[in-house]
């Protein structure tokens, strides 16, 4: 089980808000989207988020447009994984592709605050919060390898070493 302190948003945190859309075009590797993860949401995050935090949204967290640089910039911030009701589909594969776990939790975010504790069973399909479990569906077995093995792209490189 994974731990990670709790950074709380509410419904609908889009794209634009995730990664500024002002750094859309510019290059910049991983860690320096990192610093600007949220920063037009909450100007604290990319400053005080540690590895292995984890972010609890309401619902549709991800809409707006399907730029990569949402999910990069959240795991390049040591983001362990992002929970909430609902994603939007293109955020959700982009975060997998990125190796960034995604768990859409149908209740008990709502009794989550900032600050908060939480552990996070990704293949048994657990979040416990303060001596509460809640259960979502557990991540089958194809996605948690390509999670493991950091993202989309090294997981393929991996099985075409033929290491797999």
């Amino acid at each position: 089980m994974k731990t990670g302190k709790v950074w709380k948003y509410g419904d609908d945190v889009n794209t634009d808000v995730i990664f500024p859309g002002k750094y859309t075009y510019q290059p910049m590797e991983p860690a320096e989207m990192a610093e600007h993860a949220l920063e037009d949401l909450d100007p604290d995050f990319a400053k005080n988020v540690a590895s292995g935090d984890v972010i609890v949204a309401g619902k549709n967290f991800g809409c707006g447009s399907s730029r990569e640089q949402a999910a990069t910039c959240l795991k390049a911030a040591g983001v362990a994984a992002i929970i909430a009701p609902s994603f939007s589909r293109i955020f959700f594969r982009n975060a997998i592709n990125s190796g960034l776990p995604v768990i859409e939790l149908a209740a008990g975010t709502e009794s989550i605050s900032t600050g908060d504790e939480v552990g996070i069973d990704f293949a048994a399909g657990v979040v416990e919060h303060e001596g509460e479990s809640y259960s979502f569906p557990a991540l089958p077995p194809e996605v948690l390898a390509i999670l493991e093995d950091g993202g989309l792209i090294p997981h393929v490189k991996k099985a075409l070493s033929g290491s797999m």
